[in-house]
């Protein structure tokens, strides 16, 4: 029996060895968990305040290249086509993009007679100033191209027309910027912690812990406070009408879009493009979204008469 204990004991690891094996299990669940909860969400906040400077090409046919100085100094490059139904559109970009992205938006709004005035957010494209991904400043932009657009011949109402964050920075700046009467927001969510709160499903703690560190980050890197929540905006802004967009298969834009609705009211068109992607309406619907995007501006007092 003796042989048998010793074979028992041989294959039986030295505790010393197991205690060593599970120290190392456990810190490389702890490596994981920080590298998902703090590392990668840090990391993406640095890169939403990184430059980005996506190459403009020459103006489309009809529009001439201008400059717009926003109210704390900063110089943004756009394109300009005056209206010929006495209403101008301000067209907004989406993250890390730049005026380049929205021709196609700019020559559809200009066959229908409108005007069109399609800037690089601050940080984007041609402009200067700080980039942040999140456009936590972008109402200052909404300012100055509203300043350019009043100063105009023949622009008689204002609108706004924007992809993803193009869209958040016009909510956003609804309540600051009357003037804009009429904003399609295509791809609009949230920008900041607070705006995460419009979700109930995103209230609990670790379903956006991830996301609150991103933000943090970004607040911390820039030395920018996050602006005021796109509700509050929207709600504020009470002469305003708004038309949303969200891809039917992207269920948290969904669930934003449904929330701004039922929280701003009547004000608020929601239009659910099944199966599209992000921003993706215009791509599988172009006609639908095309009659849509006109309708909508068209029913704006002083618009296309």
């Amino acid at each position: 029996m003796q042989p048998v204990r010793i074979g028992i004991l041989l294959m039986t690891p030295p505790l010393s060895g197991r205690r060593h094996m599970l120290r190392r299990v456990v810190l490389l669940v702890l490596i994981a968990v920080l590298a998902v909860y703090l590392v990668l969400p840090m990391a993406l906040g640095i890169f939403a305040v990184l430059p980005t400077r996506e190459p403009v090409g020459a103006p489309p046919d009809g529009f001439g290249e201008i400059t717009l100085t926003t109210g704390d100094g900063v110089a943004l490059k756009a394109w300009y086509a005056p209206p010929d139904n006495g209403a101008a559109i301000i067209l907004l970009h989406g993250a890390g993009s730049s005026r380049e992205a929205v021709r196609s938006y700019a020559a559809m709004l200009v066959r229908h007679g409108y005007g069109v005035l399609a800037p690089d957010l601050r940080g984007h494209g041609g402009s200067d100033g700080a980039t942040n991904r999140f456009g936590w400043q972008g109402t200052c932009d909404v300012g100055a191209a509203v300043t350019f657009l009043e100063a105009q011949d023949g622009v008689e109402t204002i609108g706004g027309m924007g992809l993803s964050l193009g869209g958040e920075v016009l909510l956003g700046a609804a309540s600051a910027y009357p003037q804009v009467t009429a904003i399609v927001a295509d791809g609009a969510t949230q920008r900041s912690p607070e705006e995460l709160s419009a979700l109930e499903s995103e209230r609990p703690l670790y379903r956006s812990f991830v996301t609150r560190v991103m933000y943090t980050t970004v607040q911390a890197v820039s030395g920018i406070k996050p602006p005021k929540p796109l509700l509050d905006s929207m709600f504020e802004a009470d002469s305003t009408e708004f038309l949303l967009i969200a891809g039917g298969a992207v269920p948290r834009e969904v669930a934003f879009g449904e929330v701004f609705a039922e929280t701003v009211g009547e004000r608020v068109r929601l239009w659910v493009a099944p199966d599209a992607g992000h921003t993706g309406a215009f791509g599988r619907y172009p006609e639908e979204y095309e009659q849509r995007v006109i309708a909508f501006f068209d029913a704006t007092p002083g618009a296309g008469e």
